[in-house]
């Protein structure tokens, strides 16, 4: 598990995208009972937060993903440092641009779930979000690699290769 809860934090998947409409998962934390998933529907990029399976926020955005080379990020940002269970904001980009926002009242304190993982590719438990099915949620794409980040939201929105590089050097 990625611990990320009552923390700020950002996730960028680095993938190949095949298609103008794919969809799959990128990346999922915890099931239907609580987790996160950052996933393409229908080539949009989209972001589902589970509140103990009580509600779902979804972040969907407007426009597709484009073929190619991407990186599609999230940053989860606490408006308030000091609540357990906070409110947070939801940031998705695109290559480095904004893709949409949304504000979640309340996030989950503890856990998300004692009986799920985390997953990169496709969602192997119960589902996080409704959007995609319990099987069959595969990305058809490449993900050349998912990089999670914890602290203030104030990240280069665009991770380059060279930077990834010189960052995995310094830390052998």
């Amino acid at each position: 598990m990625i611990a990320v809860k009552n923390i700020s934090h950002s996730v960028t998947a680095d993938v190949i995208v095949p298609g103008q409409a794919s969809s799959g998962v990128l990346i999922a934390q915890g099931g239907a009972f609580g987790g996160w998933s950052l996933y393409l529907r229908d080539g949009k990029p989209c972001y589902c937060y589970n509140l103990l399976g009580i509600t779902r926020t979804y972040l969907r955005a407007e426009a597709p993903v484009p073929p190619g080379h991407r990186q599609v990020r999230f940053e989860f940002s606490y408006t308030d440092a000091y609540a357990l269970g906070g409110p947070a904001t939801l940031t998705l980009y695109v290559d480095g641009e904004p893709g949409g926002a949304a504000q979640l009242d309340r996030t989950t304190p503890l856990i998300f779930s004692y009986d799920e993982t985390t997953d990169v590719g496709r969602d192997s438990g119960s589902g996080v979000s409704e959007d995609y099915a319990a099987d069959g949620n595969a990305f058809p794409g490449v993900i050349n690699w998912v990089q999670s980040e914890t602290g203030k939201a104030d990240y280069q929105h665009l991770i380059s290769p060279e930077d990834r590089w010189r960052v995995a050097m310094a830390r052998q």
